[in-house]
């Protein structure tokens, strides 16, 4: 495994702790990426920034400027707001044309519907008001919504969120309903591939303790650049077991729950609720506290903090560490460690040897906590 890095470069060291001091997390997040990755920082984390998709605004785009036109063309029955980012854009595109106050009043005589808080604030901000928003922020419950609804001949507007909503438009054309596809930016291919198959790869050997996601495409996009890997096994294993993945919201959530990968969210989809929920979620299932002459010693993630000061570990070492917390105490044969930190993988005794070197080495004047017995292995020097 390869020793990480921090954000600036340097090799891991000490550092004043935080909440999340000790883990690594993997942002996706095209839109906000800086917002976000300051946010988790800012607690301590180590951010690995590999956005699976760009978002490509369409301001210039003769398809958005036709869809436009149509809905002035004549009244519109409804009006569909699917995300914030791409209301807004709309209706600031459509102004540059000269053309936003009349929008707006097609709009304000339409039947408003929001997907989410996100889209029902851009509806507020542009002097709208929403009559539904579900609260799942799916569009499957806006569907059954208007489906409910005698749509014959009604003219219905939909602003798209990156991707056609194909299957969404043909059940409203299917009853009648004359619908007006409005594409106002498109989900495009990172601008980096090889950072989104790196991450891909520090998954699967959980080198990542999380991983943060913001939409559903960026889901899509991470496990499909996993196919291309040939590591999606692997990558699902690791997401199954020891990394997090925390999602804004229960609809950017639904391709990992689809797959079997359980999930946190915040209750609000903000980005500092997910930040909340990820210091919460992550030392609750990744820290132990240990006693050690007659200091408090706490592992978490993939760091030592002992009197406030967190001593970074490169991953096999940590790892070894880990195993060796398991039974503070107890000792682990080099054979018991190799089975622990190495299935699999061939390594000999000489692995574990150096990796315990540099795991003191990495301790500092902590080193000392890691004590060899003889003739039987490692343990921890713990209690006193």
């Amino acid at each position: 495994m390869a020793t990480p890095r921090t954000d600036q470069g340097e090799p891991p060291g000490r550092e004043p702790a935080g909440p999340l001091t000790g883990f690594t997390i993997g942002v996706t997040a095209a839109r906000r990426r800086e917002e976000l990755t300051a946010l988790l920082r800012r607690r301590g984390a180590r951010v690995i920034e590999a956005p699976t998709l760009r978002i490509l605004p369409l301001a210039d785009d003769g398809d958005l400027r036709r869809a436009t036109d149509r809905c002035l063309a004549g009244p519109l029955d409804y009006v569909i707001a699917t995300t914030g980012v791409g209301w807004r854009g709309w209706m600031s595109t459509a102004d540059g044309w000269g053309q936003g106050a009349r929008l707006a009043q097609a709009c304000r005589q339409a039947v408003v519907l929001t997907r989410g808080p996100k889209a029902t604030g851009a509806v507020r901000a542009s002097g709208l008001n929403e009559t539904y928003s579900p609260r799942s922020e799916a569009c499957d419950e806006l569907l059954t919504w208007l489906l409910a609804r005698e749509l014959t001949g009604r003219r219905i507007a939909v602003q798209e969120h990156g991707a056609p909503l194909d299957g969404f438009a043909a059940a409203l054309r299917e009853r009648g309903a004359e619908v007006i596809e409005v594409p106002v930016y498109r989900w495009a291919p990172p601008q980096d591939p090889d950072a989104v198959r790196r991450l891909v790869e520090q998954t699967a050997r959980r080198e990542v303790h999380a991983l943060a996601f913001t939409s559903a495409p960026a889901i899509t996009a991470f496990l499909d650049t996993a196919d291309a890997a040939g590591l999606r096994a692997e990558v699902l294993a690791a997401l199954r077991d020891d990394v997090l993945s925390a999602c804004v919201g229960p609809l950017c959530a639904r391709p990992l729950e689809d797959v079997g990968v359980s999930t946190v969210s915040p209750e609000r989809g903000r980005l500092g609720s997910l930040v909340r929920t990820i210091a919460e979620a992550l030392p609750a299932r990744n820290r132990r506290e240990l006693q050690a002459g007659g200091r408090s010693i706490v592992l978490q993630g993939s760091a030592v903090l002992v009197d406030g000061t967190a001593f970074w570990l490169p991953p096999v070492p940590a790892a070894v560490l880990r195993a060796l917390a398991e039974q503070p105490g107890w000792v682990l044969s080099r054979a018991d460690l190799l089975r622990r930190v190495w299935p699999g993988s061939g390594a000999d005794e000489h692995a574990v040897e150096a990796a315990v070197a540099r795991l003191r080495g990495a301790l500092g004047p902590h080193g000392a906590l890691v004590r060899t017995v003889p003739k039987r292995g490692y343990r921890l020097a713990v209690g006193g």
